[in-house]
């Protein structure tokens, strides 16, 4: 899949930020105390050390409230790493069409550079082990795309976009069909190349049969380090080898020097903490 989201979900994303801030009255606050034709700079800054990510998505909050009255200078890259105090963008222009984006941009930002801060810390913490980084579906409802395009920006690699893109039997899956070579089996006889084709499994019996079935991909979920290497030695060049479940930044070394190929982290996207960005603002009224 492409990293970058696609203009229709920012969009998307974009009028519902702005749809559940305004409603029917619009900013009241703004309408009430700011005179008409009022203009101001605004500099969005970084509070704390971050990785950044959808900077300029988050800048086009103001472009859709009225691309005619602002203007925008973003200064970083999705992806650089700053320190507090740094400046991330400059919006100019109506004053009222910058108060009222003010909080679905900084909102959307400091998700997205949250994420990607996040992605990073984990990617150092097994940088030389060979295995990488996968994000999951664990994202936030209607935020999927910006989610995994953050996870990228820190460094890590996306992994399925939906139900659509890969086939993933489940220990849910399992508990209504009762066998992992037979799930396995439906799914390459409906068509699925072995290469999309991921099994859950809880053992090394369960490992070698995935493998014996045809699948291109192992989960390896919830095991132990010593579950973990045996599935290593029994599947490695076999089978693509993924662990999940609890996984963290933080658990992670261990687990990849096991030798698996991919460590899938929801926490990436369930439960980043969002970064510390915040609006400066000088009025020119």
């Amino acid at each position: 899949m492409s990293t970058r989201p696609s203009p229709e979900a920012v969009n998307r994303i974009l009028d519902a930020a702005l749809a559940e801030d305004l409603d029917l009255a619009g900013d009241i606050t703004t309408a009430a105390v700011i005179p008409k034709g009022s203009t101001a700079t605004a500099r969005i800054v970084a509070r704390c050390e971050l990785v950044v990510a959808g900077v300029d998505v988050a800048c086009g909050v103001f472009r859709r409230l009225d691309s005619r009255q602002v203007s925008v200078d973003v200064a970083v890259q999705d992806g650089d790493e700053v320190a507090a105090g740094t400046l991330l963008a400059t919006v100019t222009g109506d004053a009222a069409v910058i108060l009222t984006g003010e909080r679905a941009a900084l909102n959307i930002l400091g998700r997205m550079s949250g994420v990607a801060t996040t992605t990073r810390s984990a990617v150092r913490e097994i940088a030389g082990t060979g295995a990488v980084i996968l994000d999951t579906r664990k994202t936030m409802p209607g935020l999927r795309e910006l989610d995994k395009y953050a996870v990228a920006a820190g460094g890590g690699t996306n992994h399925r976009l939906g139900l659509f893109d890969a086939v993933m039997i489940k220990d849910t899956h399992l508990g209504v069909t009762g066998s992992v070579s037979g799930a396995v089996r439906a799914a390459l006889s409906a068509g699925h190349a072995p290469g999309i084709i991921t099994a859950e499994v809880r053992s090394t019996d369960q490992l070698e049969e995935a493998i014996e079935a045809g699948a291109g991909r192992a989960l390896l979920d919830n095991m132990d380090l010593a579950t973990l290497q045996a599935c290593v030695a029994l599947g490695k060049g076999r089978i693509v080898l993924e662990a999940s479940g609890g996984l963290r930044p933080g658990n992670l070394r261990a687990v990849a020097e096991t030798g698996v190929d991919f460590l899938s982290l929801g926490w990436l996207t369930h439960s980043a903490p969002s970064a510390d960005v915040a609006m400066e603002i000088d009025g020119g009224w």
